[in-house]
């Protein structure tokens, strides 16, 4: 099912807005550096924590690069979740120079 996807200028300007962010990459990457307020939701964990999920307003589902959080995306839209992929991910977020946190808590 396709979603929408947005570069990392209109993920910053939503993020400041409000929208929620849901990170699907594994514990010991995000650990390492995630963007400010991302919740961590590995991929495979995606379908037990749809609970976990805002279903109201839209999602925005990062990862390293891009493809994790397609898929991620891609099944909370088959919920009926509105959820749209960050193309380029965190490793975008970090080129672009803005802020990480670290460590186990959003930040």
């Amino acid at each position: 099912m396709p979603v929408p996807e947005i570069d990392i200028d209109e993920f910053a300007r939503r993020r400041e807005q409000g929208a929620p962010v849901i990170d699907v990459r594994e514990p010991d990457e995000y650990q390492e550096a995630h963007v400010p307020g991302a919740t961590l939701i590995p991929l495979a964990s995606v379908p037990d924590r749809l609970g976990d999920v805002p279903a109201a307003g839209d999602v925005l589902v990062i990862c390293k690069t891009g493809a994790r959080s397609l898929r991620a995306a891609e099944f909370l839209t088959a919920k009926g979740i509105s959820a749209t992929n960050v193309a380029g991910g965190t490793m975008a977020w970090i080129d672009s120079g803005r802020p990480i946190a670290e460590g186990d808590e959003p930040g």
